[in-house]
């Protein structure tokens, strides 16, 4: 039987304007370093680099 609570709800952060856009969850036994994306911001208006916030706002 599977174990509960391998994988993460988390937070991804724009680096360049520090906004909070996107909810994703990764898996924490596959995945152990945190998780950096190319995603679109819509505060900058442009694709910026996205970070892993354990914090959810």
């Amino acid at each position: 039987m599977a174990k509960k609570d391998q994988r993460l709800l988390l937070a991804m952060v724009c680096t360049v304007c520090k906004s909070q856009n996107y909810m994703t969850t990764r898996n924490k036994i596959n995945t152990t370093e945190k998780i950096v994306l190319k995603k679109y911001c819509p505060h900058c208006r442009k694709h910026t680099e996205h970070k892993e916030s354990s914090k959810l706002d």
